[in-house]
């Protein structure tokens, strides 16, 4: 899929300098303003796609609402949510971390080895989607997207192939991942709260031993070349998206709304593309690099799945995940996996 020109927009549209744009949109009198902050570089394919959705805005309104993007936006996905309750900004690109502050039932999404392959991501998010978004509501927010990110996998000093070579582990974690970090250690693995610019030095010194993260992510920081192991295993997938404020949201006119949701919902699909390509390329990169990539057999795979599905009940039991949207996703994997 070429992100540049598949969005349905005229070429000429995408043909408007961004500058040039943002100047005449915001200079449309009574034009609504809606701001939208990114942690994504605009000179990306992300970036483009979001600059895509000012313009295919712009022109379906009739510069009525105005799209103007902040991109590559300093800041933590706390103080994005904080700056969209105060109204600073009305929408902003979010990952999964985010979304489980708002809604704690998204978390279930991401059991590991719950969730095996985007197959069965697209049949679970086809059902729960409609209660996440009711969900997202009730917090005062309104998921212009839902995007699967990617998946996260192990990086480590030493090969982890089996659940018990993890464990022998350090394993440095998001700190701000508290739900995630408690799932993992009632799952038997030593975890250490590290952050993304703090891995490197813990590595080195031999505080931590491993992590895990998204291969795009720590292809492109080079946090692997500390940490020379890459396991084939998927533990989890995760997911993006876009969130606007109530206020953001009830601003638009309502004869446009639909329209808009429409174009947000439609360029997530381009963001889907646009991540498990770009996984792709980085995990080869880092291969080509000189990581090892360390791939389990079905045999050692098997081995991962039996033995995290024999410890999710004390995870339901600890209420560390929803008990009520795990069965309800677990039935619905049930389903999908008797018929294909």
């Amino acid at each position: 899929m070429n992100p540049k020109h598949s969005s349905g927009v005229p070429r000429g549209i995408l043909k408007i300098p961004a500058l040039a744009f943002f100047l005449f949109a915001a200079a449309s009198s009574g034009a609504v303003e809606i701001r939208l902050a990114s942690p994504l570089p605009r000179n990306s394919d992300w970036g483009e796609i979001l600059d895509r959705i000012a313009a295919e805005w712009h022109q379906v309104t009739n510069g009525e609402v105005v799209l103007n993007i902040a991109h590559q936006r300093p800041g933590s996905e706390d103080q994005y949510l904080q700056w969209l309750r105060q109204n600073r900004f009305q929408a902003a690109v979010f990952t999964s971390q985010a979304f489980y502050s708002i809604a704690s039932e998204i978390m279930t999404l991401s059991v590991p080895f719950f969730i095996r392959n985007n197959e069965e991501f697209d049949a679970v998010l086809r059902e729960v989607r409609p209660l996440l978004d009711a969900k997202i509501e009730e917090m005062c927010f309104k998921a212009l997207a839902w995007v699967k990110g990617g998946w996260v996998m192990i990086f480590s000093r030493s090969p982890v192939f089996s659940p018990d070579d993890l464990r022998k582990l350090k394993v440095g974690s998001n700190p701000g991942d508290k739900k995630l970090n408690d799932a993992f250690k009632a799952l038997g693995f030593q975890m250490v709260g590290a952050s993304m610019t703090d891995v490197p030095a813990l590595l080195i010194s031999g505080r931590i031993d491993a992590f895990y993260q998204s291969p795009i992510l720590v292809q492109a920081s080079s946090l692997y070349r500390e940490a020379r192991h890459l396991s084939s295993i998927k533990l989890a997938p995760f997911m993006g998206g876009v969130l606007m404020n109530r206020q953001g949201w009830e601003s638009i006119p309502e004869r446009y709304r639909e329209r808009l949701h429409d174009i947000v919902r439609r360029a997530g699909v381009e963001f889907e593309a646009s991540f498990q390509r770009r996984e792709a390329e980085a995990v080869e990169a880092m291969r080509q690099d000189g990581i090892n990539y360390n791939v389990a057999s079905p045999q050692v795979e098997q081995l991962w799945l039996d033995d995290i599905s024999s410890r999710i009940p004390a995870l339901l039991d600890r209420n560390v995940f929803n008990k009520e949207m795990y069965l309800r996703v677990e039935e619905i994997l049930r389903r999908y996996r008797g018929s294909h």
